[in-house]
């Protein structure tokens, strides 16, 4: 892996290609990045990765003294150490082959121009929040039927096989539960445009999270023939 950026989604639309056909596409606002640092498998770290910053932080400023918001002295002193005048909100690392390490340098901002339109990208974020749900809104289960004597257990998940033996509900047992708010990939997903000038690229179809969700791109790992 070579190449990620990070991005805010900024909702849905919809574009027509040439033939007038409609596409649905999500708009994410993506980039500026800011490497911060260069880690290779030659030094204390053990692997090579680059570390980025998206984002920047609030200014505070109180009794003649600077401070960012969220932000601790240390994290603050590691942009400082990198040349960086003002301190990234976001800071993410991926992984970098060895031999491409040289492409990037501590200060260099990465933008919108990494990838082009009809590349085919992984989209990870974090999905909505559902709160906690049942069994048959979190795991389409079927419920019970609604006669027969059956009460008060239309939409239950039934048993769940804690007899004398096992004494004990297996771990993965799916039962309700809080729902949502997990990292999702999406894969095999294609980039209908890039707008340069506005650092946005039209995704076509939905990418996880909601409104302003932080969203990473990546070029797709297994790409499809249908994307």
């Amino acid at each position: 892996m070579s190449r990620m950026i990070l991005g805010r989604k900024l909702g849905m639309t919809q574009v027509f290609d040439e033939t007038g056909r409609r596409i649905p596409v999500t708009v994410v606002k993506a980039g500026p990045m800011t490497v911060i640092e260069r880690k290779s498998s030659a030094d204390k770290s053990g692997y090579s990765a680059i570390k980025v910053g998206f984002e920047d932080a609030t200014r505070q400023e109180k009794d003649d003294s600077v401070r960012w918001r969220g932000l601790t002295k240390g994290q603050v002193g590691v942009f400082e150490k990198a040349g960086i005048d003002v301190p990234k909100r976001v800071v993410r690392e991926f992984r970098v082959r060895e031999e491409h390490l040289d492409r990037y340098e501590p200060g260099q901002v990465v933008d919108c121009t990494l990838f082009n339109a009809g590349e085919i990208v992984d989209v990870t974020g974090r999905s909505k929040g559902k709160g906690f749900a049942g069994v048959m809104k979190r795991h389409n289960f079927r419920g019970f039927r609604a006669t027969h004597g059956t009460h008060e257990s239309f939409r239950g998940g039934g048993s769940i096989g804690a007899s004398a033996w096992p004494s004990r509900v297996f771990r993965g047992k799916k039962m309700a539960g809080r729902m949502g708010d997990e990292r999702v990939t999406v894969q095999n997903l294609r980039i209908v445009q890039v707008l340069e000038d506005d650092g946005l690229y039209l995704i076509r179809g939905a990418v996880p999270g909601g409104r302003n969700g932080l969203v990473m791109i990546r070029p797709a790992v297994k790409k499809s023939a249908h994307a």
